[in-house]
């Protein structure tokens, strides 16, 4: 779309961390039998699924495009992902969008990270909002995650909260447009999920997504565990591994002061654009565009 020519991107100052890639990928196979561990189906096939008529594993090639992993955040689903999924796949790139439960850093990251490991080859992992807690633990240690890309997401450092990191600066409302249930869990004791109010969805999570798509949006959101957002974070994969970062600047859930905050001490690179959170949704060619960067980029360093 006309709008998504108006994104900025900036580097940082200190951009010696991105020429920091793995070593050349050996030849290893691809088993179409990994698409199973995509829990999300976007656009009615499996994210990662080969037609039916491919072999059941063909070589991958030093060199090979990297499998993108979409790890989406609280009040979205997988299928947020979708405009970026189809641009991705229309340029060659095997893509797998999971479902995140939503329950904490370090078990949706344990989560996301049992779909990675049974993914052969390079991948690169991409997290939206809360999402971006998550592969800084999943993408932590592996070899194979060559690069990291952040979407209107948290960049936590160790010891540090979603809830805590939204606050450091000015500007969230998201407090205010919260709804949240409390029930009993079946080993005894409560949780207590959070999800957006209806009514509040539009203004607060999308504003710049038709209202329509946006209602659909509100109705599907999947609610997140209250204690999830104040979980501290035990480690940060951005400390040793590239990172790329798409800050929205009218957000109200994690204000741009915050993004910017985030995205500067992980010397991420930087791409700007004037969306609302859901920025995936309503400028999916520029998110598509900068996940594209950074695969481009690991695997020329290889």
């Amino acid at each position: 779309m006309a709008a998504e020519k108006n994104a900025r991107t900036h580097r940082p100052a200190a951009t010696a961390k991105a020429a920091k890639t793995a070593k050349t990928a050996k030849a290893v196979l691809v088993a179409t039998a990994s698409a199973a561990l995509a829990t999300a189906v976007v656009g009615g096939t499996a994210s990662a699924s080969a037609p039916d008529s491919a072999p059941a594993a063909t070589a991958v090639t030093a060199g090979a495009k990297p499998t993108i992993v979409l790890v989406h955040g609280a009040f979205a689903d997988a299928s947020s992902w979708a405009g970026v999924v189809k641009r991705l796949q229309a340029d060659g790139y095997p893509v797998v969008a999971p479902a995140v439960p939503l329950r904490g850093p370090a078990s949706d990251a344990a989560s996301v990270r049992a779909v990675i490991r049974h993914i052969p080859g390079p991948k690169v992992l991409v997290g939206h909002s809360y999402g971006g807690s998550v592969i800084s633990a999943a993408g932590a240690g592996d070899p194979e995650v060559k690069a990291l890309v952040y979407v209107a997401a948290f960049l936590p450092e160790a010891g540090e909260t979603a809830l805590g990191l939204s606050g450091k600066f000015p500007g969230s409302t998201l407090g205010s447009a919260l709804d949240s249930v409390t029930y009993t869990l079946p080993g005894g004791g409560t949780t207590t999920d959070l999800s957006i109010r209806p009514d509040a969805f539009h203004h607060q999570f999308a504003a710049d997504v038709p209202a329509g798509q946006a209602a659909l949006m509100a109705a599907t959101q999947r609610p997140i565990a209250e204690a999830a957002l104040n979980e501290a974070a035990t480690v940060a994969a951005w400390k040793e591994k590239p990172s790329w970062d798409v800050v929205t600047t009218e957000d109200l859930n994690i204000p741009r002061a915050a993004q910017l905050f985030m995205a500067r001490r992980a010397h991420a690179r930087v791409t700007e654009v004037a969306a609302s959170h859901s920025v995936a949704v309503s400028h999916p060619g520029t998110v598509a565009r900068v996940v594209e960067e950074a695969a481009r980029t690991t695997r020329s360093a290889n």
